[in-house]
Formats: structure tokens, sequence, C-alpha cells
């Protein structure tokens, strides 16, 4: 693992960067100088990232969910940075498995603008907007600034991935869920498959993660991708029985 003080200039730790958007943002952070260290599922990961980046992303086979392996991983980097310190952190790990409730979905759509077949992950990320709320004020005096953002519909892990993923919740149905939820969950897949076409690319939403956290001053919350931009308007601007009819057509159950 690459120590801060070989090189001059910022560090930065960024959680999920062994594939997708997380990958995307280490390569990027390691282009503008960054020594960058990641977690990542595998031991490849790790080795493509080291290989591509030259050397200046240092990434830990770590489970995110094992409270161990992440404090772990986080005395390394402490260890490897030493009293220089950390200057960013980003928060990306998460896992695509959509499907009705009684699945239980963990998926990355965002939080704002919650769809159908996302019930436990938007009540996670949920959860999760009132930690960063809570963090910014707690953390304001040491100077951190935490910010959200806020993604739209990115294809970060390959349409073919997002379809392999949908297409084992359907087949893991039992038949009582599929005589409740196959015609709809069907029509769903149909829809997020589009969508994940016509999704923003990993590499430019890459970019724009790296240009909010170097913004200053910093923001609370700011849209990754144009139509999550349009998200945070509609849930702004629009009533509950306006917003609930646009989350039935966006995936194709209107």
């Amino acid at each position: 693992m690459p120590t801060a003080n070989r090189h001059s200039g910022r560090s930065a730790a960024v959680t999920g960067a062994g594939g997708g958007l997380g990958r995307d943002i280490a390569l990027g952070l390691a282009a503008k100088g960054y020594v960058v260290f990641g977690t990542a599922m595998s031991a490849a990961e790790v080795q493509d990232l080291k290989e591509a980046s030259k050397g200046r992303v240092s990434l830990t086979v770590c489970d995110m969910t094992k409270e161990e392996s992440v404090k772990a991983w986080a005395s390394e980097v402490s260890e490897a940075l030493g009293e220089s310190g950390l200057d960013v952190l980003i928060n990306n790990a998460g896992i695509l498995t959509p499907g009705p409730i009684e699945v239980l979905p963990l998926d990355a759509i965002r939080r704002e603008f919650d769809l159908p077949f996302n019930g436990p992950s938007g009540a996670s990320k949920a959860a999760m907007e009132v930690f960063a709320t809570v963090y910014r004020a707690e953390l304001k005096r040491f100077g951190i600034d935490v910010v959200v953002a806020a993604a739209g519909n990115m294809k970060t892990g390959g349409p073919a991935k997002t379809a392999a993923a949908l297409k084992r919740v359907a087949d893991g149905m039992t038949p009582e869920q599929r005589e409740l939820y196959g015609q709809t969950f069907g029509s769903f897949t149909a829809a997020l498959n589009a969508m994940q076409n016509d999704g923003l690319d990993s590499s430019a939403a890459a970019r724009r993660v790296i240009e909010l956290a170097e913004q200053v001053p910093a923001p609370s919350r700011a849209p990754v991708g144009p139509d999550a931009g349009e998200m945070l308007r509609a849930a702004r601007e629009k009533s509950d029985a306006e917003q609930d009819a646009l989350r039935l057509q966006l995936v194709g159950l209107s």
C-alpha cells in the first residue's frame, strides 16, 4: 500500500472501487494527482486497478457488510497516511438486486424519488440522508464537509449486469410471488433495462462526483446526471398524487 508522504498532493478513499462508478472515480482522482485507497470485492479487481493507475490506486479486498473487515481497512489507510490525514472519502459501495419488497431488494436507484420495487433500498437511502445531515452538523467544527451526490439513472455496472440481476430476482420468485408480482415486475424489468441502456456513462458520472468533492464551498446535495436534477425538482414541486403517477409511468406501470 502506498504511503501519502511518497507523493505531494491530496489523498482519497473510495469504497466499492473495484468496478463501475467507483473504479472510474478512483482512476479519475489518481489522474488528478490524488493518492487513492479503496475497497474491492476480489483480488483480481485489486490487481486491475493497481496496473491501470500505475500504482496510484491501492485497493483492499473488504466486505463492507462486516464491521471487522471495514475497521481493518480503515486502520491500513490511517497507517499509510500517518499524520497527513485523509482529504476525501467517497462512500460509493452498493449492490443492485431489485425486486418486490418480499424479495428484499437492494438497488441503486436514488432515494429522492423512490420507485416501485425499490422499498427497502429507498428506506436505507432515506436513513443515509439522515446520517449525512447529522454528520454535516457534527463534523462542521472540524472543517469536514458532507456532500450527498444524488445520482440519477446510470449504467455504471453495465446494462448486462442489470439485466442479469433482474432475471435472477424473477427466476427466484415463488409461485405465489410470481402470481402476485410477475406481470408488474416484468413491466418494471423492461422499463429498467431500457433506462439502463440510456443511462449516464460511468466516466461522466465519475467526473461529476469528483467535481462535487472538490467544489468550494461544498454543496449539501447536488445531482449527478440531468435526470437526477429533474427528479429532485419533481420531489420538491409536484404533489404526492403527481409523484405517484410519475413513478408508475417511469417503470411502465401506468
